[in-house]
């Protein structure tokens, strides 16, 4: 008996697991801070400074590491899933009495030896399924890699603390130094390889989230 339960007490601490709490300041959505370049430039005695001058030609969009760009979340999915399924099968079986010389032969000279049987089988199955989801805001990234391309590497986050608890958005991806405008932002729909997380920590987010034994009782593993 004693060795029952300690088999239990294994099995119920290898169910056990360690939730992953989400938390400020992670090091994957971590903005970069590229070093500064000190450049010697030999002073002139004049206004004009041509370290410090742009040219007429270009821009002030982001191209570099550490560079910031805003993305203009405008995601909106929707899917709808639906299956019928109808079988029927028939089945019947005579067997007439067996007849010697016109004479039916019976068993005892009570009971004929024929035979009938008939079988029906139907299914009808039905499925449907709806989702939707939407997701409008702002959120700026840093870029931290500048592919051979030229195309941009960004990443990060942005946490608002509430009362109860705290969301936040997370978001990487690859964006096209084209397809980022003059004020230095791009729709979410132009970011390639996107991951974008949107989720809560603390009472609220507990909440809607099932215990250990509810998701057992749910599980595939349950038979009923």
């Amino acid at each position: 008996m004693k060795t029952v339960w300690m088999l239990g007490c294994l099995l119920l601490a290898g169910c056990s697991s360690t939730p992953y709490t989400p938390r400020p300041d992670d090091p994957d959505y971590s903005p970069v801070y590229p070093d500064s370049e000190s450049v010697s430039v030999r002073p002139t005695g004049a206004i004009f400074q041509p370290d410090q001058i742009n040219s007429i030609y270009s821009d002030i969009k982001a191209h570099k590491v550490g560079d910031l760009i805003t993305i203009e979340l405008a995601e909106s999915t929707s899917a709808t899933k639906k299956a019928n399924t109808q079988t029927g099968k028939d089945n019947s079986f005579t067997l007439n009495p067996v007849k010697v010389g016109g004479v039916a032969v019976t068993a005892g000279g009570y009971y004929d030896l024929s035979a009938s049987a008939d079988q029906q089988a139907a299914f009808k199955g039905q499925a449907k399924a709806d989702q939707s989801n939407s997701l409008q805001g702002n959120i700026s990234v840093s870029v931290y890699k500048v592919l051979p391309n030229g195309n941009l590497m960004v990443r990060g986050e942005k946490w608002i603390m509430l009362n109860n608890g705290n969301e936040y958005i997370r978001i990487t991806g690859v964006i096209r130094p084209e397809d980022v405008t003059s004020d230095n932002s791009v729709s979410s729909q132009r970011v390639g390889n996107a991951r974008i997380y949107y989720g809560g920590t603390g009472d609220l987010a507990n909440t809607q989230e099932q215990g250990w034994l509810t998701s057992f009782f749910n599980g595939p593993w349950w038979p009923l």
